[in-house]
């Protein structure tokens, strides 16, 4: 039986922040695996003008139950004014998609 998990892709100004952003949400359990997808070139509208940049690409998997906050923390800790934060539900085999609910749970404290 298949599972739904998230995945959610940014782009980044530089491999610094691609790093601390990724360890920081693995630190968290707000992702199980971030992928970082390497440098892209970026072609975009801002403040009136077109715009070119090279970024890293990151791309999350993290728990259906877990987007919103993973959203979140990207949104509060990115340098962007207005990062790119996109993300869709997969189907993913059983075996992957139950590692991934399991390794974005809280630990739990008795």
């Amino acid at each position: 039986m298949n599972v739904n998990v998230s995945l959610v892709l940014t782009t980044v100004p530089d491999l610094a922040t691609a790093q601390e952003l990724a360890q920081e949400a693995l630190s968290l359990r707000l992702a199980a695996c971030v992928t970082q997808l390497g440098s892209v070139q970026s072609s975009y509208h801002w403040q009136g003008k077109i715009e070119s940049a090279e970024e890293i690409q990151l791309l999350f998997k993290t728990s259906v139950v877990r987007t919103l906050e993973l959203e979140q923390f990207i949104q509060a800790q990115h340098p962007y004014d207005t990062p790119e934060i996109l993300s869709w539900q997969v189907t993913a085999s059983a075996s992957y998609g139950q590692w991934v609910n399991t390794e974005t749970q809280r630990p739990i404290h008795v």
